[in-house]
């Protein structure tokens, strides 16, 4: 795949996300990874709440990727944007959702993939004993995984990101303790403090990397991929269509040359367990 071979691309990360990102990137497309100095991209909102996120991520994303852009002059940015909270589907488990995009001023492509895990130790407790401070650090992994303390899940005054040993985590949380009788522990999810988060960020680097090597096959453009999923599977039993994928939609953003790959999961019809009149 020779479309990026040899050209710059910057990475757009305060968090040492070109650690894992990098590597995938030089090997899959032979591009040279470049990361910025002094980039910022905790303005746009982060993770301990100090800074809210006023965009959406895919809004917060892309203007990760134009920032690295304007402070580099490279005119390809790769960024990663990744949110945390409950499974959309799988009740009471937690979940990283990993958004990487590519984004190629000169050529008009933007390219993003996703990745969904509930492999995360996203998790937040008030804690009240040393006893309960020292259970929670075992959960969620520390100190390989780092943990910040506040006076409150949303009290901000006071935010202690830098708990490397569990002696200095442990006279931290006296610090708030002794000021407001407990304290707020929660797993660091900035990615330099959190090798699990690195691992879903590389898959979802790992799948962006294989939409740019998909060609459009009427002009070459990479990121040929879905940009509609059709619902309409018809059910087996009565026929009658279904909430699942009938077909999709596939269109380049270079040319507008479009695409339909009709059953797309190698499936004609649906179990009528999904069916709304079968089994409504």
């Amino acid at each position: 795949m020779d479309f990026y071979r040899e050209i710059e691309i910057i990475i757009a990360t305060k968090h040492k996300k070109e650690e894992v990102i990098a590597p995938i990137l030089k090997k899959e497309l032979g591009v040279i990874c470049v990361t910025p100095i002094g980039l910022d991209t905790d303005k746009l909102g982060t993770f301990s709440g100090e800074v809210e996120r006023e965009d959406d991520p895919i809004s917060t994303l892309r203007k990760k990727c134009l920032m690295a852009i304007e402070v580099s002059g490279i005119g390809v940015a790769v960024a990663n944007e990744g949110s945390f909270g409950g499974h959309p589907t799988v009740f009471f488990a937690h979940a990283d959702d990993e958004l990487v995009m590519l984004i190629d001023k000169e050529n008009g492509i933007e390219i993003i993939e996703r990745e969904l895990s509930i492999d995360t130790n996203f998790n937040g407790a008030e804690i009240n004993s040393e006893h309960e401070l020292i259970d929670f650090a075992n959960r969620i992994g520390f100190p390989s995984h780092g943990i910040i303390l506040k006076k409150a899940k949303y009290n901000y005054s006071v935010i202690i990101k830098e708990n490397s040993t569990i002696d200095e985590l442990i006279g931290n949380y006296n610090i708030i303790k002794n000021s407001v009788g407990s304290a707020y522990a929660e797993t660091d999810m900035r990615a330099m403090y959190n090798p699990t988060r690195m691992k879903v960020i590389a898959k979802a680097t790992e799948r962006l990397v294989t939409k740019i090597k998909s060609l459009c096959p009427n002009c070459n453009t990479v990121g040929f991929g879905i940009v509609e999923a059709i619902k309409g599977l018809p059910c087996e039993m009565c026929g009658l269509p279904t909430r699942s994928t009938r077909k999709h939609i596939y269109r380049c953003q270079k040319c507008s040359y479009q695409m339909e790959n009709e059953f797309p999961f190698d499936k004609r019809v649906e179990s009528p367990q999904f069916c709304e009149y079968c089994n409504p």
